[in-house]
């Protein structure tokens, strides 16, 4: 008996307590992933290796220049990016990955886009890009931004026949404040934000997540050194102003807004550097009869924008 049990074991046909397994093959899997997806596809393994290129460059130097690649990294994170319109080079996903609500959003957003390379990486190598974050197995790679030179914008408002309107953002290192301000100076027909190149919030996803878009038609110019980019726009016949909370005139005693004017905002904390505001022609406040002590940067800058854009009606 010994004999024939183990000759039958290796015969062929559904077992005593499979559980149905052979139907289960037979349900359909959904529908076919991208190459890049597929384990074992030229394309896939394209992908894993330039997953194992992936760094984080710095800026180049010179004219303009651009940032430093950005990672979204979580589900929410990475979908949110992409409902934003968050400029994006390529979406990571985690190989074997749980295939939820997100992670079939973030692929169709990735898709409808176009543009945006789909890439599938193993759990180490986004373990190495994140550094150890919590990726939940989507990496969002954001591109450099490219950022214009300060002489840009004055340049771009004189051959459409206008008179510069600028932001410059002393000591604001928070993105959102950024991302705020773009918003604002679109709203109000201004022609960009500078910001320094070294402390300094720059054009993260963040930033670009609540200019809500206006970010993609409003250049944001990078200054080495703003005082030095400031003193150039002086030069060149426009006005520099900057807010204060002691500054000697209220806002709407400022005849300059009429013209070529750079509107110069400090951080909510330690407001201006005393070297800008030095170099500023006028320092102005905003009139708060509420008794708030301050405004931030998004806030104010709001408020002098609309002032100058209902003086240039």
């Amino acid at each position: 008996m010994a004999a024939n049990n183990r000759r039958m074991s290796g015969k062929k046909g559904a077992q005593v307590g499979s559980g149905g397994q052979r139907r289960k093959g037979l349900e359909g899997k959904g529908p076919t992933p991208p190459a890049e997806m597929r384990k074992g596809h030229k394309k896939n393994r394209v992908a894993n290796a330039k997953a194992k290129q992936t760094v984080r460059r710095p800026a180049p130097r010179g004219r303009g220049g651009k940032g430093t690649s950005e990672l979204v990294v979580g589900r929410n994170p990475v979908v949110e990016a992409l409902r934003e319109g968050v400029p994006a080079s390529t979406l990571y996903v985690q190989q074997f990955i749980d295939n939820d609500e997100r992670v079939r959003e973030a692929l169709q957003l990735a898709a409808e886009r176009g543009g945006i390379n789909l890439m599938e990486a193993p759990r180490p190598e986004l373990d190495r890009m994140t550094n150890g974050l919590n990726h939940q197995g989507l990496v969002l790679q954001v591109p450099p931004y490219e950022y214009a030179h300060p002489e840009d914008l004055a340049s771009a408002a004189y051959d459409d026949g206008e008179d510069p309107l600028i932001v410059a953002l002393d000591g604001v290192t928070d993105p959102r404040n950024l991302g705020a301000v773009v918003r604002s100076v679109s709203a109000f027909g201004g022609h960009g934000v500078v910001v320094p190149e070294r402390r300094a919030a720059g054009m993260t996803a963040g930033a670009w997540k609540t200019s809500a878009g206006t970010a993609a038609r409003t250049p944001v110019a990078r200054a080495t050194n703003l005082t030095r980019a400031l003193e150039a726009y002086k030069k060149a016949g426009i006005v520099v102003v900057g807010l204060a909370a002691d500054g000697e005139a209220e806002l709407g005693e400022l005849a300059a807004l009429d013209g070529p004017v750079v509107i110069v905002v400090g951080s909510e904390g330690k407001g201006l550097s005393r070297l800008v505001g030095e170099t500023c022609d006028f320092r102005v406040r905003i009139p708060m009869p509420g008794g708030a002590e301050s405004l931030n940067a998004g806030v104010a800058a709001g408020i002098v924008l609309y002032e100058a854009a209902r003086r240039r009606v």
